[in-house]
């Protein structure tokens, strides 16, 4: 299953069980007992939460992509350049040595969304998710304060 279909079956997962939390939630309700109304109303607490996670979510895919569109336009995505093993994992001393790079590419030109870009695939490559999304979201603020302003015309 790749990560996009993925997604897509969670997301959908997410918005049927906030449907069922706020039908809960109306049952709960209309107990009439305060522990029923109180868990009632605490069951509509949680789907917006969840919500608004996929939203943000989203939006991180969006402009992710949309980057990538753009560096893949400039010619300047990052060309897998990692070794593997025989069973095609990434080799680690390869993924460590292109990271190395990447980063000190990053602080040279710290104002460059392009290099940020480039750092987040190479973290990825590495295995830091977390640390992958947090620089590729350094870059899309980057990318969106060094854009040009749009006519709205």
């Amino acid at each position: 299953m790749t990560s996009r279909t993925g997604f897509f079956v969670l997301s959908g997962v997410l918005l049927l069980v906030a449907l069922v939390c706020v039908g809960e939630g109306v049952q709960l309700i209309a107990t009439g007992k305060p522990l029923g109304i109180g868990l009632g109303l605490c069951a509509f607490v949680v789907p917006p939460i969840g919500v608004w996670f996929l939203r943000q979510t989203v939006r991180f895919g969006r402009a992710s992509e949309r980057l990538a569109r753009e560096l893949e336009a400039e010619g300047g995505l990052p060309v897998d350049e990692l070794k593997r093993t025989a069973g095609g994992r990434i080799d680690r001393d390869s993924a460590d040595a292109v990271f190395a790079r990447r980063k000190g590419e990053a602080e040279a030109s710290p104002g460059d969304w392009r290099v940020f870009f480039r750092l987040a695939v190479a973290y990825a490559d590495a295995g830091d998710t977390p640390r992958a999304r947090k620089t590729m979201q350094h870059a899309i603020r980057l990318h969106s304060t060094t854009e040009p302003a749009r006519s709205t015309a």
